[in-house]
């Protein structure tokens, strides 16, 4: 295919996906010809390729051609570039969004998940590389996500990289000067980027989907000023007000501390969708009554991370009641089981809230959770231990705490090394692995087959992520754990 094929192949397809009408046909054309740095274009027939496989055709030209330099960012912002071609301003998004809105929000989010994948603002070509699969516990199925849509940039990207000099727009990526921002080596092309305005709780906000989705219409929700996380009553006021707005949601905010925060503590944002994680369907461990908030229905949840649920039909009840928890929290220490709310003047004890709705009623999670390192877990008291950090060592954030594992993209190769050593093949087992992979290899002994050590594997690794949700909890499953638990809520 040369490129005028390539150019066709992509006007047909915007054509197919309602981007453009046919009226806009040759004026696209001769857009994407400018930015290709073309002087003529010739006929072609077009191809029966989709959109990203058609951009990745048009960005290897430009860069066998010197249109731009052979750097993965710049490729990036070119694809950006030519995609803002048939693509409406911000305003006419909007416009159609909220249109939309008021026959039903299912129907426009649904319209704008759909924008958002034909776009190629969703990577749906890069997310299709994920491994990812479900393992059974006794706390329901988990998710577990082997990320393999993020390409690694090779030396020549991260050399180029270097030499830039630091900019301060856009602040962060999360920043609303995105929408539209061409994009540069270090900073992706957003010139495609569109978000959806709203009003939290009288403050502008604004609504995208995530690059990279880990699951169905995985959405961000961002403040229009560059502020640190933190939370607050405003936090569980934004929440719920949230998914009164789109019932079909959940939203959900990270802690606001180090180690138990997500990767972006520098902006304020949340993130939610149109999915139902193994801890929403988490059943009760026991319910209690909490004083002057009799009309609430609050457990505590069979999950592995300390978690209390509350539900009812009045907004600010459920406000006030997690301001109570969170405040009660923050100063509350309990050294039987590691727990320090401060260590010289420094906090330890936040919370990661999750809103949601079932039917009339509202439904907020609050995790406990407590930053603490000592020396023995340098990394965090409640963060992976080291024995299942083979498996996972990031930060357990807001998607990790519902129930879905986002594990790196080495496991891939690495865990091939440990089927082929479980089957008595030559291998190459990293050292950190040996330990889990010998264990597996004498519990299962004759168990397993060359049909069979894939799906074993990949069950293991789910179980792995079991335990490193239990690391994370503050108040264990155990007796003195629960017992522990049932104080703290005594206290509220």
């Amino acid at each position: 295919m040369d490129i005028y094929q390539a150019i066709a192949s992509l006007v047909t397809r915007a054509v197919e996906q309602r981007m453009i009408e046919p009226e806009d046909e040759i004026y696209c054309k001769n857009r994407i010809i400018n930015l290709l740095g073309l002087t003529e274009y010739v006929e072609r027939e077009p191809a029966d390729l989709d959109i990203p496989e058609l951009l990745e055709m048009v960005t290897g030209y430009a860069a066998q051609n010197g249109v731009i330099e052979d750097l993965f960012d710049l490729k990036e912002v070119l694809s950006s570039a030519v995609m803002d071609v048939f693509l409406p301003k911000p305003s006419q998004v909007d416009a159609r969004f909220h249109a939309l809105y008021r026959q039903s929000p299912a129907m426009a989010t649904e319209d704008f998940y759909r924008f958002s994948r034909v776009s190629n603002n969703i990577q749906t070509r890069r997310i299709a590389k994920n491994i990812s699969y479900k393992t059974p516990t006794k706390y329901g199925d988990l998710d577990i996500t082997i990320n393999l849509s993020k390409p690694e940039k090779n030396p020549k990207d991260i050399a180029a990289a270097k030499l830039l000099k630091s900019a301060n727009y856009p602040k962060c990526l999360l920043c609303i000067e995105n929408e539209g921002y061409a994009g540069k080596v270090g900073h992706p092309g957003r010139a495609s980027h569109r978000m959806i305005r709203l009003n939290l709780c009288g403050e502008p906000w604004y609504f995208q989907y995530s690059p990279y989705v880990y699951y169905n219409e995985h959405c961000i929700v961002l403040s229009r000023y560059h502020r640190d996380m933190a939370i607050t009553r405003q936090t569980f006021e934004r929440l719920l007000s949230f998914v009164e707005w789109l019932p079909h949601y959940f939203l959900g905010s990270n802690a606001d501390l180090p180690i138990v925060g997500g990767s972006i503590l520098t902006h304020d944002h949340y993130q939610g969708g149109n999915y139902e994680f193994a801890m929403a369907k988490a059943k009760a461990d026991y319910y209690f009554e909490l004083p002057g908030f009799e009309q609430l229905t609050c457990s505590v949840v069979k999950w592995p991370m300390s978690v209390i649920r509350m539900a009812g039909p009045d907004k600010d009840t459920l406000v006030r009641a997690a301001v109570h928890i969170h405040e009660a929290w923050k100063g509350y220490s309990d050294p039987s089981v590691d727990i320090l709310c401060e260590t010289g003047g420094a906090p330890h004890n936040t919370v990661t809230p999750i809103a949601r709705r079932k039917g009339d009623r509202f439904e907020l999670d609050v995790v406990l959770r407590n930053n603490r390192t000592s020396p023995e877990h340098p990394l965090g008291i409640f963060h992976p231990h080291e024995d299942v950090q083979h498996i996972k060592k990031e930060n357990i954030g807001l998607i990790e705490v519902m129930g879905l594992a986002v594990l790196p993209a080495r496991l891939v190769g690495e865990l091939n090394e440990v089927e082929k050593f479980l089957l008595g093949l030559p291998s190459e087992v990293a050292d950190y692995h040996r330990p889990w992979a010998e264990e597996m290899k004498v519990r299962y002994q004759n168990a397993l087959s060359e049909a069979n050590v894939h799906d074993v594997v990949q069950q293991e690794v789910g179980r792995k992520f079991e335990r490193v949700l239990e690391d994370a909890g503050v108040f264990k499953r155990d007796e003195p754990g629960r017992a522990a638990f049932a104080r703290f809520i005594k206290t509220l």
